[in-house]
């Protein structure tokens, strides 16, 4: 039986989890991920996933998303 690794223990999330991690839609996320120069994300081939530890410091020094 393969076992899982923990959310908080992955270098990258999918849109999904980045959403269920954060409390934050997933639209919201998928618009943040648009913003040019977005620190956290990270493109493989033409899907999208978050880089959780700069997306985690991105919340932390915001106020308002």
């Amino acid at each position: 039986m393969e076992e899982k690794v923990p959310i908080y223990l992955k270098m990258t999330l999918t849109i999904k989890e980045a959403a269920e991690y954060s409390n934050i839609g997933i639209n919201k996320i998928e618009s943040l991920l648009r913003m040019p120069d977005c620190p956290f994300a990270l493109y493989v081939g033409t899907k999208r996933l978050v880089k959780r530890i700069e997306f985690e410091e991105f919340i932390r020094k915001k106020l308002v998303i």
